[in-house]
C-alpha cells in the first residue's frame, strides 16, 4: 500500500489483474480486504470499470486476457452487393456498401458504416438481382453515387480515428472478389482513385482454412456450420453478411487464432 487510502494498491489489483497468476490475484486480494471497510474493495472496482469504459475499454479484464492479442488494433468486416443478372451483366456496380468496425481486443462491434448505392450505367436493378440480395429499387434510386459513398467512407475512417498512423487496421472479406476485383474494378470503369487502405485485406475463407484445416465451399454457411453457428440474418444481405463474418471472427479469436494478412500487396 503506497498512502493511507490504499489506492494504488486497489488500483493495482484491479487494473493489473488481466497480468497476474489467478491464485496470486486472489491471495493478493485476501491480503488487501481485511484493511478496507465492507464495499470499498467493489466501489473502486466500479470507478475502474466506468472510466475503462469511458475509453473505450468496454469489456471486462477476463474477456480480453482469455484469448491470444490480434496483430490489429481494428478489423473492418465489409461485403459489398453488387448488380448482377443471369448471364451477368457487365460492369457490375456495388449497390450496398457496409463496414463494421470490430475492436480487435475484444472481437465486438464499435461502430457501422452502411449506405445504398445509385447504379448508374444499369440503374434498374434485375429481378434476379433483388431475389439474391433482398434490395429493391427503391433502396437504390435517389442514394448516393458511389463516388459520394467512397467520400463517406474517408470521412467515417477519419472519424473512428482508422487513418491515425499508429492505428493498426485491415479490411475483411468473404474471398478476394470484394477488394481484388469489384472496387478496383468499378473505379477503374468510372475514373476514380482506389484509397490504399483498400489496397490490403484478410479473405476470410483463407483464415478459416488455415484455422479449422479445410475450405469452406459454400462460404459463410459451412463457416457457420462448421462452428456450430446460427447463421444471421439473410445471405446475400451485405450487412448481415457483414455480422456472420463478425461473428465467425470472434469465434476463431476465442480459440486462439491469430489473423494475418492474406492479400498480396499491390
Amino acid at each position: 500500500v503506497s498512502d493511507a487510502s490504499g489506492c494504488s494498491m486497489i488500483a493495482l489489483l484491479h487494473t493489473g489483474a488481466a497480468k497476474f497468476p489467478p491464485n496470486l490475484l486472489s491471495k493478493s486480494r485476501q491480503a488487501v480486504s481485511p484493511l478496507f471497510p465492507a464495499g470499498v474493495l467493489e466501489g473502486f472496482h466500479s470507478i475502474v470499470s466506468r472510466k475503462l469504459a469511458s475509453h473505450g475499454f468496454g469489456a471486462s479484464m477476463a474477456a480480453m486476457s482469455s484469448f491470444p492479442p490480434q496483430r490489429y488494433h481494428y478489423f473492418l468486416v465489409l461485403d459489398f452487393e453488387a448488380t448482377c443478372d443471369k448471364p451477368q451483366i457487365h460492369p457490375q456496380e456495388i449497390i450496398e456498401f457496409p463496414i463494421l468496425k470490430l475492436n480487435g481486443r475484444t472481437m465486438e462491434i464499435e461502430s457501422t458504416f452502411h449506405m445504398y448505392v445509385q447504379p448508374v450505367v444499369h440503374p434498374q436493378l434485375t429481378p434476379f438481382c433483388t431475389e439474391l440480395t433482398g434490395i429493391i429499387q427503391g433502396m437504390v434510386d435517389g442514394q448516393p453515387s458511389l463516388q459520394q459513398v467512397l467520400e463517406r467512407v474517408d470521412e467515417w475512417m477519419a472519424k473512428e480515428g482508422l487513418l491515425d498512423p499508429s492505428v493498426k487496421s485491415i479490411f475483411v472479406t468473404c474471398g478476394d472478389w470484394d477488394l481484388k476485383v469489384m472496387l478496383p474494378g468499378q473505379c477503374q470503369y468510372l475514373g476514380l482513385p482506389v484509397a490504399d487502405y483498400f489496397k490490403q485485406w484478410i479473405n476470410l475463407k483463407k483464415a478459416y482454412s488455415f484455422a479449422m484445416g479445410s475450405w469452406p465451399k459454400n462460404g459463410l454457411l459451412d463457416m457457420n456450420k462448421g462452428l456450430n453457428l446460427q447463421h444471421i440474418g439473410r445471405p446475400h444481405s451485405g450487412i448481415d453478411d457483414c455480422k456472420n463474418i463478425a461473428n465467425i471472427m470472434k469465434t476463431l479469436a476465442h480459440r486462439g487464432f491469430i489473423f494475418k494478412q492474406t492479400s498480396k500487396p499491390f
